[in-house]
This record gives structure tokens, C-alpha cells and sequence, in this order.
């Protein structure tokens, strides 16, 4: 999959955590054993094996046509962030399903495939311009956490660096470095850096 477009807004002498997941093909399709009329509304399906955070959809549920996603390919509109309650029980909070008709059978919780990150290394540079002057890099694993269980690559940026930025806008992409050397950008876009209104 191409790298993924975010735009990452920076206030200057403010802590940075973006949380990355790296999503890709193919979806993982787990069979729908229930859907309860709950707020947020509550899926069951056996050993799913969806991360925490992951985004998720659910398509052809029977009775409960509301839940469905409404685009085939999916568009990212479709998705839902997923709590995970159990090995076999997620919730999307953003969903309230009481007064969704009662699912009936059938259907499948749908989600893109969690990249396994097992010994990736991450790197990240803030540059002026394509091509241009490097205004900031940053690496793993000081810089850039990656987390094998949850599936997450976190970019940190310390207060006490932002604070030292004098610049205001740039561009990046974020790579991550297979244990074979293999390179991946799965982020770019522009940063934007604002001026804090609260000093020390």
C-alpha cells in the first residue's frame, strides 16, 4: 500500500504522541457469532485477533442492517475504532445499537491485516521541502516507539524539543526498515508548527 497522508500539527512547546497503525491488504474477515443491542454496540466474534485501537467494520450482519458498512470496496469513513473486550469480544464506542433492529445471524467483523513489527526500526525526518534542508529527525527507539503486541509505531516529540523549533512549516515521511533492510514509507504530509500561548 502507498504511504498514507497525515498532516502533523506541532504546538511549540507541546508534547507530540501520534500513534501510528499500519494497516494492509489482505482483510482478515472473522465470522459474527452475536451483536448486542448495547451502547456502544458490542460484536462477538471467535479469536478475532484484532489489535486494541484497530479500525474495523462489520458487513453482511443479518436483521441488523444499520451496522453495516454502506461502501464495498470500504471507504475509511466506514471504519470503527475497536475496543477490545475479550479475545472474542470487541465494542465500537462511536456506535450505539439500541435502536438498531436485532441482528438476526450471520455477518463478519472485517479488518485491514496488523503488519507484523517484530524487529522494524523506524525513521522519521522534518525537512523545509522535498529534497530540502533537514529541520528535524528523529529515530526509533528514542524517538519513535514501536510496540510488537499492540501493533503501533508512536512518534514522540518532547515538549522541551518543540520548544527549541524556530521553524514553522515543513514536510515528512515516516519509514520503518524491515529486519531484511527493506524500507517503507507509510506516512508523509506537511507540519505545521504554531506558537504556544502558555510560557513557563
Amino acid at each position: 500500500m502507498s504511504a498514507s497522508r497525515y498532516d502533523l500539527r506541532i504546538e511549540q512547546g507541546k508534547t507530540v504522541n501520534k500513534i501510528v497503525r499500519w494497516e494492509t491488504l489482505p482483510f482478515v474477515w472473522k465470522p459474527i457469532t452475536g451483536i448486542a443491542q448495547n451502547a456502544p454496540v458490542q460484536i462477538t466474534a471467535a479469536a478475532h485477533g484484532c489489535p486494541d485501537g484497530w479500525r474495523a467494520l462489520v458487513k453482511d450482519a443479518g436483521g441488523m442492517d444499520e451496522i453495516n458498512t454502506k461502501h464495498w470496496p470500504p471507504r475509511s469513513t466506514d471504519f470503527h475504532k475497536v475496543k477490545v473486550e475479550s479475545a472474542g469480544v470487541v465494542n465500537f464506542n462511536d456506535v450505539s445499537a439500541v435502536n438498531f433492529d436485532p441482528w438476526t445471524a450471520g455477518g463478519y467483523l472485517v479488518f485491514y491485516t496488523p503488519v507484523p513489527l517484530t524487529g522494524y526500526t523506524a525513521r522519521m525526518k522534518i525537512k523545509d521541502r522535498v529534497g530540502g534542508t533537514v529541520l528535524a529527525t528523529l529515530v526509533s527507539p528514542t524517538d519513535i516507539l514501536i510496540d510488537t503486541a499492540l501493533f503501533t509505531i508512536t512518534i514522540v516529540i518532547e515538549a522541551t524539543a518543540s520548544e527549541l523549533f524556530t521553524w514553522t512549516k515543513g514536510v515528512y515521511d515516516l519509514e520503518l526498515i524491515s529486519p531484511g533492510g527493506v524500507v517503507t514509507a507509510i506516512l508523509t504530509g506537511s507540519v505545521i508548527v504554531t506558537k504556544e500561548v502558555t510560557t513557563t
